[in-house]
């Protein structure tokens, strides 16, 4: 069946598209011993946290700083306005402080209604040499909405501040990833949004630019995986397995969720009871192939990057209104999903020594 383009479908059709393209089986772990990372599928088989190793990590946080850092991006932050600016500053400085080796890939493209705009993805990297990396993104600027103030507290506030928190909250055991082969590497994709309509030449101007350059420079076979994180920060988040090669991946973040919530270590940890799933759950044990929601991580995935996508479906009711502001962040929510990310993270990159 034709794929669902759900980034510009009406909401109330989204329980319906769900019903049809979930698959009926539930999500699955790696069939065989192997998991498999970036465009040839090297093998690659991290353990999982020992029981003293998750319970170390599981007590590191600092919601102070996720708080901060939320509130010095939430502002109106549209491509190459002086706000636009003032958050790519804050997010530069902010690695850069923490000893990240941080460069801006700057180029100009020209968008609907606006004109000529200078854009500039944010890569933020522990060790610049690295042979392997495994990435997690988001996009830090805001849809251009002229009639009114719109400062996409999901779209994408949370999600950029949640990866200078996990840098923050990390910072020691993140260190011997300085001069690892395999290493982190931060991606803040500039122009996401579309200025007119969703469209090709109209949206993701920063990860159609940086992934058609690192293809060229032949840095794609470098990246294992793309984590992309968008959305997030509203209570009640259903996340669902987008793709069967990074499935077994997915099922790691289910299984840190199952652990954390066995030991009583999510924040309130319940669910309003209002959408119909499973309500105990972010992570759900479900597959969801036909719907392809259009984002940051496609020209990658059309480039055969492994894409593991971490976006609630449906998406928050104030999905490009001007109600996505702070007042729809639920912290707990942000704190649980910022704490599985953390554990998945160190997981991935540690658990293979």
């Amino acid at each position: 069946m034709p794929s669902l383009q759900l980034q510009r479908m009406p909401q109330f059709l989204w329980p319906l598209c769900l019903q049809v393209a979930l698959i009926a089986t539930s999500a699955k772990g790696q069939a065989t011993a192997d998991y498999f990372v970036g465009r040839k599928q090297n093998i690659y088989n991290p353990s999982q946290l020992s029981e003293t190793q998750f319970l170390e990590y599981s007590n590191l946080s600092d919601e102070q700083h996720l708080r901060e850092a939320v509130q010095n991006i939430l502002i109106p932050r549209v491509v190459d306005t002086a706000n636009h600016s003032i958050v790519r500053q804050y997010i530069v400085d902010s690695l850069r402080d923490l000893d990240w080796h941080v460069e801006l890939n700057s180029f100009h493209d020209t968008a609907p209604i606006v004109g000529r705009l200078h854009f500039h993805n944010i890569i933020a990297t522990l060790n610049p040499q690295a042979e392997r990396y495994l990435i997690l993104a988001c996009h830090y600027d805001s849809k251009y909405m002229p009639d009114v103030e719109f400062v996409g507290a999901t779209d994408s506030a949370v999600p950029c501040a949640m990866l200078l928190n996990l840098a923050k909250v990390l910072q020691q055991q993140l260190k011997p990833l300085q001069s690892a082969k395999l290493s982190l590497m931060l991606l803040f994709f500039d122009g996401e949004e579309a200025f007119e309509e969703w469209g090709p030449q109209d949206s993701i101007y920063g990860a159609r630019h940086l992934a058609k350059r690192w293809e060229k420079e032949g840095k794609l076979d470098r990246i294992d995986m793309l984590v992309l994180l968008d959305l997030l920060g509203a209570p009640d988040p259903a996340f669902y397995s987008f793709f069967a090669n990074t499935e077994p991946w997915y099922m790691r973040l289910v299984d840190l969720e199952t652990r954390l919530s066995e030991k009583s270590l999510l924040e309130r940890y319940v669910n309003s009871g209002v959408v119909q799933r499973d309500s105990s759950r972010y992570f759900q044990s479900q597959a969801l192939r036909s719907g392809q929601v259009q984002d940051d991580h496609i020209p990658f995935l059309r480039r055969n990057v492994p894409v593991l996508h971490l976006i609630p479906m449906p998406f928050p009711s104030v999905w490009h209104t001007q109600h996505d502001n702070e007042s729809v962040i639920d912290y707990a929510t942000t704190n649980n999903l910022a704490l599985i990310i953390r554990l998945f993270t160190l997981e991935y990159l540690l658990g293979g020594k």
